[in-house]
């Protein structure tokens, strides 16, 4: 069953087929645990109050605008309005103007993902039209659309018996590499030396399950919660990091596929799990919330600070 709500609503279309769609955000962060500011004397929650950079004195709501620095402290006002009569006038359509082979596009490129479903049952048998006659051709469709007043390019997709549809950077926001990279040198690699490092990537090679992720901070920040909301000590010492002595390049990369090597038999033995060391099993948010405290439910939902 689709989200209550959704982001966007509009049509699809592919030359004179259309058919009407909603668009839902694929991604959240609400299942992260955030915080509000508070006092620390009194434990009370702290609101923002927007004040002049100058006069300091608090600005009221009606009071605020935009303006862009051209100049150290120098602006340019600018009016809702004015930027309202520069948007691009939303026809709530994405039309389809081009396909590309999906290997093509940079991954830069790529920014949020959506999900597209038919909207009603109106347009059902259009949209499995449109969606069925790019599955399998490692292809993706390129469109437009408008969202929060400014047009995105959009990048379509087949995903099940649905769409994915994600928003594709503009050029000018993509950094150009050569800046990062113009200043390493160039070094050849001993054969002897690449191909022990090929055999530790073929050890390390698994199937790609982010299922598997775990995000360690987030576990310790919710058990130092747990603590607090019992009454425990917290420890307010850091964890030190691990030493990065210098050594021989050839003696790591053999110490590391001895080890490999080792790490394959145990597992072959049943001697260990088999998990590694960045890739370890979840049980999930969801199930995890399901029987959590009062104190991570609540923090979960929090804004962030700031």
């Amino acid at each position: 069953m689709a989200p209550a709500r959704a982001f966007w609503k509009g049509y699809l279309k592919l030359s004179l087929v259309s058919c009407p769609i909603a668009l839902y955000t694929g991604t959240s962060a609400n299942e992260r645990v955030s915080f509000r500011q508070i006092n620390k004397k009194t434990g009370n929650r702290l609101r923002q109050q927007m004040v002049d950079d100058v006069t300091r004195e608090p600005v009221e709501s009606e009071g605020k605008g935009r303006g862009y620095e051209y100049a150290k402290n120098a602006y340019i006002p600018v009016d809702d309005d004015e930027l309202d009569a520069l948007a691009v006038e939303s026809k709530h359509t994405i039309e389809i103007d081009s396909f590309v082979p999906r290997e093509q596009i940079d991954e830069r490129y790529l920014d949020s993902p959506y999900y597209i479903t038919p909207d009603g049952h109106l347009g059902q048998d259009a949209f499995a039209v449109i969606r069925e006659a790019r599955r399998g051709k490692d292809m993706v469709a390129l469109g437009r659309v408008v969202l929060a007043k400014r047009e995105r390019v959009i990048m379509l997709q087949p995903w099940g018996k649905g769409l994915t549809a994600t928003t594709l950077r503009y050029p000018y926001e993509i950094r150009d590499a050569k800046e990062y990279f113009d200043d390493i040198p160039d070094l050849k690699v001993e054969p002897d030396m690449l191909k022990l490092a090929e055999w530790i990537l073929q050890s390390k090679s698994i199937d790609f399950d982010p299922s598997q992720f775990v995000d360690h901070y987030e576990e310790a920040v919710v058990e130092m919660l747990k603590k607090k909301q019992a009454g425990l000590p917290i420890s307010r010492k850091r964890a030190r990091a691990r030493s990065q002595d210098t050594v021989n390049l050839m003696e790591a990369l053999r110490g590391s596929m001895a080890r490999e090597k080792s790490t394959a038999a145990q597992k072959r033995l049943g001697q260990v799990d088999g998990r590694g060391e960045m890739l370890l099993p979840i049980a999930g948010k969801k199930g995890k919330r399901a029987a959590a405290k009062p104190a991570e439910r609540a923090s979960a939902r929090q804004e962030n600070a700031g």
